[in-house]
């Protein structure tokens, strides 16, 4: 009989680099693979201790001197949409959503690439081919999903696929306790529409009539404009030093569209 235990991840640290949040810091991560049969079990373990995936790597900052980055997770069956939120729902009720096997499509990555020409112009997926964007749709080993976002048109919602134009798209892992969105993107010519808000509202249903308990948004650096708006979304809990803990609201955090 063989006795033998499948073997533990094995963990590496990257070299220092530029942080792309915040001004004259220097980042650092840790980071696994995530492969094999282990790999969604594996997922559930780092995300919950706030790893983020990317690809088939999973990895968490590990800064010598700063500690900015928190991991979030939403509390869906406590949260209430706000005033605005329910806004963004109207303003939207003309949007389709449908789940999907994690495949690329040309018709997300010229989405995709708008959204990249647009918002982030000078990040660092900002030179990604269509074969980086079907890599990272397609190298994953975890139970991985592609929501596709289009407007309405007759005869949507009967039968069939969605027929409308693609708005936005979110690459999102299923987990034993929720959803964890890993990158999301949208039309940036339909910025009234709030899509990034309107994707991170849709997976709070989601995880609802899962009867789950979490959204994971990833990271949120708190002096980052950019990462603001994921602390609007309440109640919700921040990985701290001693565990999950419920954050209390940050009156000076604002809303920028997902990234």
């Amino acid at each position: 009989m063989n006795t033998q235990t499948a073997p533990s991840p094995q963990f590496y640290l990257t070299a220092p680099a530029a942080c792309p949040y915040l001004p004259n810091e220097m980042e650092r991560k840790v980071f696994t693979h995530m492969v094999g049969e282990r790999a969604p079990e594996l997922n559930d373990l780092l995300t919950q201790g706030g790893f983020r995936r990317s690809q088939n790597i999973a990895y968490r900052p590990a800064c010598e001197t700063c500690r900015a980055c928190v991991s979030v997770r939403i509390l869906a069956d406590e949260f209430a949409p706000t005033r605005s939120m329910r806004r963004v729902l109207l303003t939207n009720r003309d949007v389709v959503s449908a789940e999907y096997p994690a495949e690329p499509s040309s018709e997300q990555y010229n989405l995709f690439r708008r959204y990249l020409d647009r918002r982030h112009q000078k990040g660092g997926m900002s030179d990604m081919s269509v074969l980086d964007y079907a890599m990272m749709v397609e190298d994953t080993h975890v139970h991985t999903r592609i929501i596709e976002y289009r407007l309405r048109v007759e005869g949507d919602g009967i039968s069939g696929k969605a027929k409308g134009p693609l708005v936005a798209t979110a690459l999102t892992d299923r987990m034993c306790d929720g959803l964890s969105m890993v990158y999301s993107f949208f039309d940036p010519a339909l910025s009234n529409r709030s899509l990034g808000t309107f994707m991170i509202l849709d997976h709070i249903r989601r995880v609802k009539e899962r009867g789950l308990p979490h959204v994971y948004l990833g990271y949120w650096v708190k002096g980052s404009r950019k990462m603001g708006y994921k602390t609007k979304f309440l109640p919700q809990e921040h990985l701290m030093a001693r565990g999950w803990e419920r954050y209390a609201g940050d009156p000076d955090s604002k809303e920028a569209p997902t990234d």
